[in-house]
């Protein structure tokens, strides 16, 4: 029991410092982008993920934690998709609408459901698949405004449903099947993650802003929004890989939705953002469709811990009584050797 509530505190920890982080990030980013006029979004992001493997080998060289080693190809092709995905996220966001941006990204949890399902046979029950239509429509009313499709960015938007469905599922699975915490695979696949990105970002960018990086004026403010942005990232990057790998990737993207919410909210209030009666209502059946998901896994999860609890009282019991029986059988074998012992005296006499 204290184990099982020191995980459940644990889960609520991570859960916590992603939603936290991620709010904060998003704001950080806003300002720094939609106001300061900073456009790079995927070298932004390239910059956080070797700020984090800064910033975890400097806590590895000072043992707060151990380094476990992976196979080297394994955590290479994991690093390189994971930096993949997030850039065909950002291609995504440049060649369509952001009501279709948004549609891609609500895509992410029924494929995730659809991959576990196909592949790691892991079953949903209806109520949970409930819960989860509610919080899609209830963000798409919140967040989609319009709809304009065209050719390359619906290739675009497949590719990032694709690679970043796989790329968390390979962070649960990873975790799980090496035995391996969230910290040491950060640690691990983040030089990979910010290469790809490193090398990808700037072109990526020129693509969609028309701007070079590398030409780019950096006033002390916008340094010091990059560098505040790269710290929170560090929170960012952790608590991902720590809320995956304690919980599952369809978890992390309805964490994903509840943070969408949020930064709705928090822009309304904080950057003045145009908030609608759509908006409320949205985010309302979101918030209530992710309290049924709440709900709905704690009921399974409750299920799945008497069904395997079950059988083990049921052979502590077998055991109870093979006891007995075997005491009892004992006992008349015992009788039963005195029964021949006495005829064998008898005889004798």
């Amino acid at each position: 029991m204290g184990e099982m509530s020191n995980f459940q505190l644990g889960v609520i920890g991570a859960l916590f410092l992603s939603v936290a982080s991620s709010v904060s990030i998003v704001i950080c980013n806003k300002a720094l982008m939609s106001n300061l006029g900073f456009p790079f979004a995927t070298t932004l992001t390239s910059w956080h993920l070797m700020v984090t493997f800064c910033t975890l080998h400097a806590a590895q060289r000072l043992n707060l934690f151990v380094t476990k080693s992976i196979d080297f190809k394994t955590v290479m092709l994991f690093g390189i998709l994971n930096g993949i995905s997030i850039g065909f996220l950002n291609l995504s966001l440049g060649f369509n609408s952001i009501g279709f941006y948004q549609m891609t990204k609500l895509a992410i949890i029924p494929f995730t459901v659809l991959l576990e399902t196909i592949f790691l046979k892991k079953q949903f029950s209806s109520k949970i698949k409930f819960s989860l239509f509610l919080l899609l429509v209830g963000v798409g009313i919140a967040s989609i405004t319009d709809l304009q499709l065209n050719f390359v960015g619906t290739v675009l938007s497949l590719l990032a449903i694709i690679t970043t469905c796989v790329g968390q599922i390979l962070t649960n699975t990873i975790q799980k099947k090496l035995n391996v915490s969230s910290t040491q695979l950060l640690y691990q696949s983040a030089p990979f993650q910010a290469a790809i990105l490193f090398v990808s970002g700037p072109v990526v960018d020129q693509m969609l802003t028309k701007q070079n990086v590398f030409a780019y004026k950096y006033s002390p403010i916008v340094l010091a929004f990059i560098i505040l942005s790269c710290l929170i990232a560090v929170s960012v990057n952790f608590s991902t890989f720590l809320v995956i790998g304690k919980t599952s990737p369809v978890t992390y993207q309805v964490l994903g939705h509840l943070k969408t919410c949020l930064v709705l909210g928090f822009g309304y209030t904080l950057l003045h953002d145009p908030f609608t009666g759509r908006n409320i209502l949205g985010i309302l059946i979101a918030v209530f469709g992710m309290g049924l998901y709440s709900y709905f896994c704690t009921e399974d999860n409750k299920k799945k811990q008497l069904a395997s609890d079950l059988p083990l009282s049921s052979q502590v019991k077998d055991k109870d009584s093979a006891a007995v029986l075997a005491g009892k059988n004992v006992g008349n074998q015992k009788e039963e050797n005195d029964e021949v012992k006495k005829l064998s005296k008898d005889s004798v006499i």
